[in-house]
């Protein structure tokens, strides 16, 4: 008799994922919409104060569905920590292969990326999450020092990974 789930997952050569231990989306809030929507508004209605007829709406028909992607793909970036992986956008990394996870709070984080940034640091932030993770990087084949990258729940993240 085998197992339905462990056969099902199988099944195609599919993998069997389990649920991710912590998943964030870092989605750009609504108040961060109306000012871009506006300026791209605003800016197709200058070039189409220079144009009459039929191509006077073409401004209006790239600007907006432009700026509109823009947000789309700034809010598309995930966090999350999946099958011993932390994964920050498209990067991850093996939970035994990081240190030490620190958070540091939105008042503190312009030290943190500014003066104290190592150069060779991954980085990953989003301006409008308040606070931020550094996480040590305790590969010593890896030239990367720490990840430092945006998370609304930093104080949950950072215990998850400190606890491995």
């Amino acid at each position: 008799m085998t197992d339905s789930a462990g056969a099902a997952a199988t099944r195609g050569g599919a993998t069997n994922h389990a649920q991710p231990d912590f998943s964030e989306r870092l989605y750009v809030p609504w108040w961060a919409w109306p000012l871009p929507l506006l300026a791209a508004v605003l800016l197709a209605a200058e070039i189409h104060m220079g144009f009459h007829g039929v191509r006077s709406w073409l401004p209006y028909l790239v600007t907006v569905p432009l700026v509109l992607l823009v947000l789309l793909r700034l809010g598309r970036q995930k966090v999350e920590v999946r099958d011993g992986e932390l994964r920050v956008g498209d990067a991850h990394m093996p939970l035994r292969l990081l240190g030490e996870a620190e958070v540091i709070s939105a008042k503190d984080k312009r030290k943190a990326l500014g003066p104290e940034l190592e150069p060779t640091a991954f980085v990953s932030h989003r301006g409008w999450v308040g606070p931020i993770v550094r996480v040590q990087v305790a590969d010593p084949d890896d030239p990367t020092p720490y990840w430092v990258f945006s998370v609304r729940a930093a104080d949950r993240l950072a215990a998850l990974i400190n606890r491995h």
